[in-house]
């Protein structure tokens, strides 16, 4: 379906393009990176919408639902700010269930949940599947840090948020600008701007 054209799909459908010119077959992974989650959603949805108007298969998907339970992050690590960074994610789960299946292509199936945050419990697996030439968009917190690199072929960077303590450090340790594909500026939602970076 056709989306109303706003300067921000208007945004949304030139950064589509670019990964499509670059990544256009096959199994592509895109990873939304920012310290707002609630607007790193809103742009991997908003993405999705506007790579469905080309009829692309798009998957989504949140490190959201990939943490460790209470009780493990408890036994892991003290109760600290740091400690969601720390040891927060699962990120063998991650690779497991989702990002390893979804590459292989084939009639490999796939979860993109399986753990909720909230009740603080196993989700019901529900198992998909893709066809040959597909795209997964997800979003999270510490997303480009280095037990994750290599896993995403393009990933953005929003900014133009407040980060708390703990995406303080990880902007400080891992420097997601210098690794991401995209970096972009979401300080006015409706009207994004893409930022040119200096990685010389």
């Amino acid at each position: 379906m056709k989306l109303v054209s706003t300067p921000r799909i208007d945004f949304l459908r030139v950064l589509a393009a670019e990964i499509l010119h670059n990544y256009g077959r096959g199994r592509t992974i895109i990873a939304i990176d920012g310290t707002d989650a609630a607007a790193r959603a809103a742009f991997a949805d908003d993405l999705a919408a506007v790579f469905r108007e080309d009829e692309r298969h798009v998957f989504r998907a949140s490190l959201r639902y990939f943490q460790h339970s209470r009780a493990e992050q408890q036994r892991l690590a003290p109760d600290t700010p740091e400690r969601m960074y720390l040891v927060g994610y699962d990120y063998s789960a991650l690779r497991r269930v989702l990002v390893e299946p979804f590459r292989m292509g084939g009639s490999t199936g796939f979860v993109t949940e399986e753990f909720d945050p909230d009740r603080d419990t196993w989700i019901q697996p529900t198992w998909q599947t893709a066809p040959a030439d597909a795209i997964l968009i997800i979003d999270g917190d510490y997303i480009n840090r280095p037990e994750l690199h290599g896993l995403w072929l393009y990933s953005v960077l929003l900014e133009g948020a407040p980060a708390s303590e703990a995406q303080a450090h990880y902007l400080a340790e891992v420097h997601p600008r210098d690794v991401v594909s995209a970096v972009v500026d979401t300080t006015n939602r409706e009207a994004p701007l893409r930022v040119l970076t200096d990685r010389c």
